[in-house]
C-alpha cells in the first residue's frame, strides 16, 4: 500500500502544480455541491415539487450508496492524503479514506437520474458530474486517486443493480400486505444499524422515509407536479411548498437534537436514530399532509 499512497500524493502534487486561488475556490465549490448535504437539500426539492415517487427512489439509492460507503470506509479504515503528507491538504474531513462518499452518491444520484430521464443531456450529467466531483477531491487532497475510482465503481454497480432490479423489486412490494412490508423496512433499518453501528443516521433515515412514504401513499396521497386545483402549479406554490417543508425539517431536527441525549450520554445511538427516523418521516408524510391540508399541493388519485 505504500507505493499506492506515494503514487496517489504524487498525483495530487502534480495537479496543485496548477494551484491559484480562484481555482482553489471553484473546487471547493464544487466538492461542497457533491456533498451529501447538498444531496439532501436537492431530494426533498424532488420529492415535495417535481415528483413524489421518483424523489423517494432517488432518496432510498442516495440512503442506501451512503451507507454502503460508510460500511465499507468502516471495514477498511484507509487514511486520506494529507494524514501522510499534510502539504497536500487543502480541507479536512472527519472520516476515513476509501471509498469517496462524494464520489459515489454524485455517480449513483445523477446514475439513477439518468435512467429516469433518458435523455441525452441526463446522460452527459450522469457522466460529467462524478467526474468533475471526483475530480475536484483529489485537487483538495482529500482523497487519493483510488479513493476516487472506488467510488466511482461503487456508485456504478449500485445504479447497474437498480437499472435490473428496481421494477422487479418495486413489483414485488406493491403485492404485498402493508404489515408484511413495515416487517422488511423494519429489519432493513435493524440490519442497517447492526452491520454499521458507528452511524445510526442512514438506518434511522431509512426507516422514517420508508414508513412516512408508505403512510402517505395508504392514507393521504399527494401529487408533487399539479397545483393546488389539480392544474399546472405555480412557481410560488412550489416555492412556498419547499419553504415550508424546509422550515419543517430544520425545526424538527433542531427540536430533537435539543431534547435527546447528545453524543457521549447513555443511549444516544438510539435516539439518534429515532431523531433522523423522525426527521425523514416529516419529510415522506409530514410535509405532504400539511401540504394538503393548506391546499399547496393536491391529492392523487389512487
Amino acid at each position: 500500500m505504500e507505493g499506492l499512497y506515494s503514487w496517489g500524493i504524487a498525483v495530487i502534487r502534480g495537479i496543485q502544480h496548477f494551484e491559484t486561488p480562484v481555482l482553489t475556490g471553484i473546487m471547493r465549490a464544487v466538492t461542497t455541491a457533491g456533498s451529501e448535504y447538498a444531496y439532501l437539500a436537492l431530494l426533498p426539492l424532488v420529492y415535495w415539487c417535481v415528483d413524489e415517487r421518483r424523489g423517494f427512489r432517488l432518496a432510498l439509492g442516495l440512503l442506501f450508496s451512503a451507507w454502503v460507503n460508510g460500511f465499507v470506509k468502516m471495514a477498511l479504515k484507509q487514511p486520506r492524503p494529507y494524514q501522510l503528507d499534510p502539504s497536500v491538504g487543502r480541507v479536512t474531513e472527519n472520516s476515513y479514506g476509501i471509498p469517496s462518499v462524494h464520489a459515489q452518491i454524485s455517480t449513483t444520484f445523477w446514475g439513477m437520474v439518468a435512467l429516469g430521464v433518458r435523455r441525452p443531456w441526463s446522460l452527459a450529467v450522469a457522466i460529467l458530474a462524478p467526474l468533475v466531483i471526483g475530480f475536484s477531491r483529489i485537487y483538495l487532497g482529500a482523497h487519493f486517486p483510488t479513493d476516487v475510482f472506488a467510488g466511482w465503481i461503487l456508485g456504478a454497480l449500485l445504479v447497474g443493480l437498480y437499472g435490473l432490479l428496481g421494477s422487479r423489486l418495486e413489483g414485488l412490494l406493491r403485492g404485498l400486505n402493508v404489515r408484511f412490508i413495515v416487517l422488511i423496512v423494519a429489519l432493513g433499518a435493524y440490519g442497517m444499524n447492526a452491520l454499521n453501528p458507528q452511524d445510526t443516521t442512514m438506518g434511522g433515515l431509512f426507516l422514517g422515509m420508508a414508513l412516512g412514504y408508505l403512510a402517505m401513499d395508504r392514507r393521504f396521497p399527494f401529487r408533487a407536479n399539479r397545483g393546488a386545483d389539480g392544474g399546472k402549479v405555480l412557481l410560488g406554490q412550489l416555492v412556498l411548498r419547499y419553504a415550508v417543508g424546509m422550515a419543517g425539517t430544520v425545526v424538527v431536527y433542531a427540536l430533537l437534537k435539543r431534547w435527546f441525549p447528545s453524543e457521549g450520554k447513555p443511549w444516544f445511538p438510539f435516539f439518534h436514530f429515532l431523531r433522523y427516523a423522525l426527521v425523514g418521516f416529516w419529510v415522506t408524510a409530514g410535509a405532504p399532509w400539511v401540504f394538503l391540508k393548506t391546499r399547496l399541493a393536491p391529492r392523487r388519485e389512487v
